[in-house]
């Protein structure tokens, strides 16, 4: 049968009207439910729906990634922002009875948008924890509940605000969602003296695939091994996490020391690669290396900046680098010495007067269209090596590398404490990243073509089997799970993310999920036969 032109708008119009019928359906049938399960009343505010014209404005509030928040990427059918814990328990309750996909988010970092979009799983809806960000330090007790949606920054500015000589050891950007970071691990510049955020969890509360909220005692220990580190969004809802104060001094001392390729660079970098695992644990110093402008029209170069957080005072930070890395030429006008709290806005790239209030906003110093990938190194990276890199960093756009060092606690704690595997034997992580302001596809392809590319380049310098890889700047190159993933396949990115830990979380799902309930393109599979 042919269709005339007169007769296509009519049939679009009925598509139309029946996909608004089964969207609003769905959210009318949520909302009853929500009602008859829920300890508290919920507003209407707490409901935002594709027709609300403040819907584009909530769903991009915090999500990081332009690339996943382009036209022909499927949104959220609505947005349910839970007031109260029983919201987000009676959420689960709600989707479960109804056979309703889940995405929940607590800050929007997920590097592949995991969080916030699908691209298999459709139609879902977004359950945002925004709202779910109370504080409670105790530092007589040395620890403190935190609420999921409260980001990192929030946490720091709390704890500050108690005490000068206590702080937390998670991650340098500060607005970080804690309930998602926590659940990757949670780097920071005090994870050479300290460990990962995730080390230093005491206890936690988490909705569970039956609708009950749970604390460690509740959960049992395996549910709460895995939870801290495991990756996000695979056993449960996050809605709190007490964490363990750390002692920091009441003067830590910052510094950025640049090295471009024309200061020698690519030597003294390979002097890093060397030391920066065996210096003093109080000392952590990353390095980032971007592409730079030079006073030449025109020509670009490598800059390698040495940013670092030292527990301590100049003084002695002084003698330590004369003592272990004489080769970056330190000097005391490279170092400022400060509070904790501010070190957290230096390391984070606030301007140099920001005041520690701004952490309260919870806002992100960037948002663009980006790719990023990531690597452990257990031999430095030879020099001729290197010169091929910066080759390469050359030819794209806005590259960025982030070299974190290890060392100290972090070769200290056992592989399996938690499911975080990467720790003795690896001297630093390199986190590759692109990113670019266009969001056309040739614009896309040709970056994520290019990334792509710097990584195969990389091979050759990281062990590989298997290649390492942080779960918390998720990759979905890696691989992906495609229906109910078997555990061969989903081992190929499991074993880069969590090593031999990978077959304890699998059993832990099997057993705290059967239904696999909680899943997304990377979550941990539910396979009972074979793990």
């Amino acid at each position: 049968m042919a269709f005339s032109s007169t007769m296509i708008l009519p049939l679009l119009l009925v598509l139309l009207s029946a996909f608004s019928a089964t969207s609003k359906s769905v959210q009318e049938n949520f909302m009853q439910c929500l009602d008859a399960n829920s300890e508290h009343p919920i507003p209407i505010s707490a409901f935002c729906s594709q027709t609300n014209s403040s819907f584009t404005s909530v769903l991009n509030s915090t999500a990081q990634n332009l690339r996943y928040l382009m036209p022909l990427v499927p949104k959220p059918e609505f947005i349910f922002i839970p007031v109260y814990e029983s919201h987000a328990k009676s959420a689960v309750i709600c989707a479960k009875r109804l056979a309703i996909h889940l995405r929940f988010r607590s800050g929007g970092h997920d590097y592949e948008g995991l969080s916030y979009a699908s691209e298999i799983e459709t139609p879902f809806i977004l359950i945002d924890l925004n709202q779910l960000r109370s504080i409670n330090v105790d530092v007589d007790d040395n620890s403190a509940w935190v609420q999921a949606g409260a980001t990192v920054g929030e946490v720091y500015y709390r704890i500050s605000e108690k005490s000068k000589t206590h702080g937390f050891p998670a991650g340098l950007c500060s607005s970080l969602g804690i309930g998602g970071h926590i659940t990757g691990g949670a780097y920071g510049s005090m994870m050479r003296k300290y460990g990962l955020g995730a080390d230093n969890v005491l206890d936690a509360r988490i909705v569970d695939v039956n609708g009950e909220i749970l604390d460690r005692a509740a959960m049992g220990e395996d549910l709460f091994w895995a939870i801290r580190g495991g990756g996000g969004a695979s056993f449960g809802v996050i809605l709190a996490w007490k964490i363990k104060l750390v002692a920091v001094p009441e003067t830590v001392t910052v510094f950025t020391v640049p090295k471009t390729l024309e200061q020698g660079a690519t030597k003294i970098l390979y002097r890093w690669q060397q030391v920066a695992d065996k210096l003093d644990d109080d000392l952590f110093i990353r390095v980032v290396i971007q592409v730079t402008k030079t006073s030449l029209k025109g020509k670009r170069t490598v800059t390698t900046a040495y940013n670092a957080l030292y527990l301590g005072d100049a003084e002695r930070l002084l003698q330590v680098m004369d003592q272990s890395f004489p080769e970056l030429g330190l000097a005391r006008k490279d170092c400022i010495e400060t509070s904790w709290i501010k070190s957290v806005l230096y390391i984070a790239g606030f301007p140099s007067e920001t005041p520690p209030e701004v952490l309260l906003e919870g806002k992100s110093l960037f948002k663009n269209y980006f790719k990023a990938k990531s690597d452990f190194v257990q031999q430095p990276i030879p020099e001729t090596a290197l010169e091929k890199l910066w080759e390469m960093l050359l030819e794209e756009e806005s590259p960025l590398m982030i070299w974190n060092p290890y060392g100290g606690m972090m070769a200290n704690i056992s592989d399996s404490a938690i499911p975080f595997p990467h720790r003795k034997g690896n001297l630093f992580k390199i986190q590759y990243v692109t990113s670019w302001y266009e969001g056309s596809k040739d614009a896309t392809r040709k970056h994520m073509d290019w990334i792509k590319g710097l990584y195969d380049y990389m091979s050759a310098y990281v062990p590989t089997s298997p290649r390492g890889a942080y779960v918390n700047y998720r990759d979905l190159d890696l691989g992906m799970n495609h229906n109910n993933a078997s555990y061969t396949e989903a081992s190929v990115w499991g074993a880069m993310y969590f090593k031999g830990n990978f077959r304890r979380l699998v059993k832990i799902k099997s057993k705290v999920d059967p239904g696999n309930f909680f899943r997304h393109e990377q979550s941990i599979p539910v396979v009972l036969d074979r793990a």
